[in-house]
């Protein structure tokens, strides 16, 4: 039996009782303090593991250490203890910054950025965990100093992948030439990283249109299919998806002020990965790229490369119903990538009502992270589907091909299309609205979402309180954030010809 300090909390019953209105019910985080970047994402032992920087004595960044929570199933979520903390003395006295967990011959083991109390680079910190990454020692040992490279003037976010059977780990950079740029490092040993060189800058033709930034933050490594819609085909027991795979790259776009504003958003790079017949290491060729979610609200995204067959609609998940959607598609490809994104609360963007610092310290609580999203690239660009395990959250459904305009409750999805078998076709300029609508106002809706729907297309509409993400099929997802004031109701505006399935949210019992 677990010692009382280290027993797990159950996520939904915490939610369930939280006072705050605006706190999510289907987003694990804890009740109380600052939560940002998704850490140490990793499936182990049969459980998804999800570490976050956290700072559990305010709703402000400062003194950050690993939150946790974990699933066997990406449904039910547990909290845990806090994972690591920033050391008197050590290496990570600053804060427990950015990075993964991996299994190491057996053993859970967390790479992650820390920052010494009087300043200085980050470097890697290395610390072993228990089989069930509740228990943490950490001893302090760096295994990556910043390296003496002149060029390289900050270093950050440790990332590990293999490649042809090897370990390698890579970290973003800032140049003093001013552009953004990768580390890559061979690993052996987990304890003592070979630093190579830099490996990918923004210079880039293809990095520079796509990624351009002063800093590439959480830089992130996968390998996902690559399937084509066209040569899809629907069979009797599922999905047939024409395939290879390619890989993916993706970072944080940091500029010089951005203050957790992050006005760059997220990239990513499609391409090859290949080793150099010379040196031996891999070589990363991006082909196009674009950005990784369309929201004002999303940063710093952490992603796992799961096992074959593991997971994410993986087997016992059932066939897809037709049509045949991108993310159907993905949910039978292998390899599997899952992403998990941190959605941050804020004054307000892009003429949304926000909350104000003030208003965040009463509430005791910030930042959310999205659900676990399935990557893939569909017909050549990045396609981003909540993961299938996601649909366990539909109870009651409250619509079915609702037409014009739905009021959806606080904790939502809605599946938007063109209606079938409908007297009006979908107009060429057709676009679907998600508002928060005063009853009786003189004032003008707040529109929270706009965007286009074509023919064949499905937007996927999830609220959870004042959280909001939209999925296109095909393409990647919009992250944002919305505070509903008292007496507001969200309203979905529909264009003719289009249609919503809606259910209302509700944990699985």
């Amino acid at each position: 039996m677990s010692s009382p300090d280290l027993a797990a909390t159950d996520f939904a019953s915490l939610a369930a009782a939280h006072p705050d209105p605006a706190f999510p019910h289907f987003h694990p985080r804890p009740a109380q303090g600052w939560i940002n970047d998704p850490n140490g994402v990793s499936h182990l032992n049969g459980r998804y593991h999800v570490f976050f920087q956290y700072n559990p004595a305010s709703a402000q960044h400062h003194k950050i250490a690993w939150g946790h929570v974990s699933s066997a199933d990406l449904v039910r979520w547990e909290e845990h203890p806090v994972a690591l903390r920033p050391q008197d003395g050590g290496p990570d006295e600053y804060g427990c910054w950015t990075g993964v967990v991996t299994d190491d011959g057996g053993v859970p083991t967390a790479a992650y950025s820390g920052v010494r109390g009087d300043g200085g680079h980050s470097q890697v910190v290395i610390s072993r965990g228990s089989a069930d990454l509740v228990s943490w020692t950490q001893d302090g040992h760096v295994a990556a100093s910043m390296p003496a490279d002149p060029m390289v003037t900050a270093v950050r976010d440790p990332f590990i992948f293999r490649f042809n059977g090897k370990r390698y780990a890579m970290q973003g950079a800032g140049l003093a030439s001013g552009h953004a740029a990768l580390l890559l490092y061979t690993v052996e040993d987990l304890a003592d990283w070979k630093y190579q060189g830099i490996w990918l800058t923004s210079e880039n033709p293809v990095a520079a249109a796509k990624t351009p930034a002063e800093i590439w933050e959480c830089p992130q490594l996968v390998r996902v299919p690559a399937v084509s819609s066209a040569e899809s085909r629907e069979t009797g027991s599922g999905v047939d998806a024409s395939s290879g795979d390619a890989w993916v790259m993706m970072f944080s776009l940091w500029l010089s002020g951005d203050d957790h504003e992050h006005a760059n958003g997220v990239g990513h790079l499609i391409g090859s990965l290949a080793e150099d017949p010379a040196t031996g290491l891999p070589v990363f060729s991006p082909e196009t790229g674009g950005k990784s979610d369309l929201g004002r609200d999303f940063y710093a995204p952490q992603i796992v490369q799961l096992q074959d067959g593991a997971g994410a609609g993986g087997a016992g998940a059932g066939a897809p119903a037709a049509p045949v959607s991108s993310s159907a598609l993905a949910a039978l490809a292998e390899p599997k990538a899952l992403l998990w994104g941190w959605a941050n609360e804020g004054p307000g963007r892009d003429g949304r009502r926000g909350r104000s610092q003030e208003q965040i310290d009463a509430a005791g609580w910030a930042g959310v992270l999205t659900h676990p999203r399935l990557l893939s690239v569909v017909d050549g660009a990045l396609a981003v589907a909540p993961a299938p395990e996601v649909d366990a959250y539909r109870g009651a459904q409250l619509a079915a091909q609702a037409a014009g305009s739905v009021e959806l409750p606080a904790y939502a999805e809605a599946v938007v299309t063109a209606r079938s078998g409908g007297p009006a076709a979908l107009a060429a300029d057709a676009v679907v609205e998600l508002s928060l609508v005063a009853d009786g106002s003189t004032e003008a809706e707040q529109v929270v979402f706009s965007g286009p729907l074509a023919a064949g297309e499905e937007l996927r509409v999830f609220v959870d309180a004042s959280l909001v993400e939209v999925y296109r099929s095909g393409s990647v997802a919009t992250t944002l954030r919305a505070y509903p004031a008292p007496g507001e109701r969200w309203v979905l505006r529909l264009p003719e010809g289009a249609a919503a399935d809606v259910w209302q949210l509700a944990q699985p019992r």
